[in-house]
């Protein structure tokens, strides 16, 4: 018979139960553009998901003939079945590729066809041409996966090599961020700022997203609170180490050559999206994410959004019906879902309720709106402000959850603050003198509320550091 890889793959499908079942899960009717085949694909589909079994031929025959097809159609599909009935001897691995392979290339097929057919408004979906994008990269996404699970015995020598691998991080430029995440934020997480209103929640997250682009990362920094100009405006003065008020009054040829540098020593880029408040949810995010990738060939290593209370939920529309609890509990999924989607770490930020806002040390228990939110993210820092540290030029950082790191450890630290440059920096041990019960550890390993953490150092270097405190 005039052997095609449709008539390959029916055959097996016919007689190879191995096969069969590790193929049926990612064959689709639309793959075969014949009617017949088409057809005959449904029966034996249909066929294998009620009965769990491969179908005989005469229960083939007996389902096509009750089928709705024309006498010359029955003709030729009882035709092929007689041409298909025949013992399979393929190789199993070259099998299993070829099938992949046309599950790939009919996917992208189908999926080319549908875009000129919305281009030509002759498609009978709904959907428009700003559907395409999503439609070419599913198409493009089309792969067998033939895991099962993990095996805790067979795969134990694949555990090791996990256990010992180097994970990826997006490291921060302060010491202690990265000493309370073992190195900076791993992908497919969601993290949190949290702080009263005009604490710093942006200035951190901006300040953040400055240093991964000195870094040479990709970053993406959505915006449903500030414009997108005042965005750039904010990492402009921290990049450029000057004050907003200096900025506004840079002449262009200097902001020209200033940009110029930047560009010179940093090889990531930055996009800046705006959303209207309450509007966007991750599926905007998604098709953004989809438009960068076509149009500018750009993929994010981290992704930034300000902020997470007033983003829309892609499940639920917010009524009377629905809670603030569950309503931002489900954005968080959303956004901690496109995280490990897209496999980079997701940054966001959220408020402080009433209490937590009059409060100079809040926990936990004062996220606004809703407690699933905490529940959901892998790493909360509280962002906490007062006069006097304002004075200082400090803020006061504390670990709220940690799925990273040891969260006793070094549970409050200070940093400095540079509000009109927006920028973070590290300050000397020194500072950390007086965080109390907070498990903050200097180069000694002493505590700075004068307790020895770390018994292998010598009572003279704790009895010096006791006379330095004084």
């Amino acid at each position: 018979m005039n052997q095609t890889i449709e008539k390959t793959i029916l055959s097996n499908l016919l007689k190879n139960e191995p096969f069969t079942r590790k193929v049926v899960p990612f064959l689709k009717e639309e793959y075969f553009h014949d009617r017949v085949e088409k057809l005959i694909f449904t029966s034996i589909f249909d066929f294998v998901a009620k009965y769990n079994s491969l179908p005989p031929v005469d229960a083939l025959n007996i389902t096509l003939s009750n089928a709705s097809m024309s006498d010359d159609e029955f003709k030729n599909a009882t035709s092929l079945i007689e041409e298909i009935d025949c013992e399979v001897d393929s190789n199993e691995d070259w099998l299993i590729e070829q099938t992949e392979k046309f599950c790939k290339d009919k996917a992208v097929y189908n999926a080319i066809m549908e875009s000129i057919h919305i281009i030509d408004g002759k498609s009978t979906s709904v959907k428009t041409e700003n559907a395409i994008p999503e439609i070419l990269s599913e198409a493009l996404s089309v792969s067998f996966d033939a895991s099962v699970g993990h095996d805790y015995i067979e795969d134990a020598e694949e555990r090791f090599e996990f256990y010992h691998k180097v994970e990826e991080k997006v490291p921060f430029d302060i010491s202690l961020l990265n000493t309370i995440t073992n190195g900076g934020t791993p992908s497919k997480t969601l993290n949190i700022v949290m702080a009263g209103t005009g604490v710093g929640k942006s200035l951190f997250m901006c300040h953040h997203a400055s240093s991964c682009l000195s870094q040479g990362l990709n970053v993406l920094y959505i915006t449903c609170e500030m414009a997108e100009e005042r965005i750039a405006e904010r990492i402009d003065a921290n990049l450029m180490d000057i004050t907003m008020d200096e900025l506004k009054q840079l002449p262009e040829m200097s902001y020209a050559k200033k940009i110029s540098k930047i560009q010179k020593n940093n090889s990531g880029k930055l996009i800046v999206k705006e959303y209207p408040t309450a509007t966007a949810s991750t599926n905007h995010f998604r098709h953004l994410l989809d438009e960068l990738a076509l149009k500018k060939k750009f993929k994010p290593d981290i992704i930034f959004v300000d902020y997470l209370n007033i983003c829309a939920s892609s499940r639920m529309k917010m009524s009377g019906s629905v809670n603030s609890y569950t309503y931002i509990k489900a954005i968080a999924e959303e956004l901690r879902g496109l995280a490990v989607e897209r496999n980079v770490p997701v940054w966001s930020a959220t408020q402080v309720n009433r209490t937590g806002y009059t409060s100079s040390d809040f926990g936990l228990e004062d996220t606004s709106e809703s407690f699933g939110l905490p529940a959901t993210a892998d790493f909360m820092l509280a962002l906490i402000g007062t006069e006097e540290l304002d004075q200082l030029g400090q803020i006061l950082l504390k670990q709220l959850k940690n799925r990273y790191n040891d969260s006793i450890s070094n549970r409050k630290f200070v940093i400095g603050i540079n509000r009109a440059k927006m920028k973070l920096f590290d300050l000397e041990d020194t500072a950390q003198v007086g965080l109390v019960d907070t498990g903050q550890k200097d180069s000694f390993g002493v505590g700075f509320d004068g307790n020895n953490y770390d018994t292998k150092f010598t009572k003279k270097a704790s009895e010096e550091f006791t006379d330095w405190k004084i």
